[in-house]
């Protein structure tokens, strides 16, 4: 499916759109990896495996992209392969499989757009359609 930004006054909003849960989260990672960097220009070099709990989705949610922000952060990465394998409900908590692909930052190679402080839970929303998942969030730059 597919990400577009929406219109917000200071901070970013992002609308993310999938077939599946899963493809949604996906495409909300790489609509937050946008603001960041071209994603074109990151190379899958290395892969970075996810494991996440939460106790409700919206949660879970912010947990994903907080875990890409976190990891440009702390660890000096990009990335430009998002894959979520599965979201499970075991009874009380959410669980979150996935995968994140890149490469370390290189100022030389990739561009720097404009820096994420956190996802935040303001005007975030997580909608089933008919054919389709939505996730509105903010990001906080």
């Amino acid at each position: 499916m597919s990400y577009k930004f929406l219109e917000h006054t200071a901070d970013v909003y992002i609308e993310a759109r999938g077939t599946s849960l899963e493809e949604a989260f996906q495409y909300a990672a790489i609509g937050t990896m946008d603001v960041i960097t071209d994603t074109d220009e990151v190379d899958p070099e290395m892969t970075v495996d996810v494991l996440l709990e939460a106790g409700d989705m919206e949660h879970l949610l912010y947990l994903w992209l907080e875990e890409i922000i976190f990891r440009i952060d702390a660890e000096g990465l990009l990335f430009s392969g998002f894959k979520v394998k599965e979201i499970t409900n075991s009874g009380d908590m959410l669980e979150l499989t996935g995968e994140l692909q890149g490469e370390e930052f290189d100022p030389n190679k990739h561009e720097q757009r404009q820096a994420v402080k956190a996802v935040t839970y303001h005007m975030m929303e997580i909608i089933r359609e008919e054919d389709e998942h939505v996730l509105r969030f903010v990001l906080d730059v």
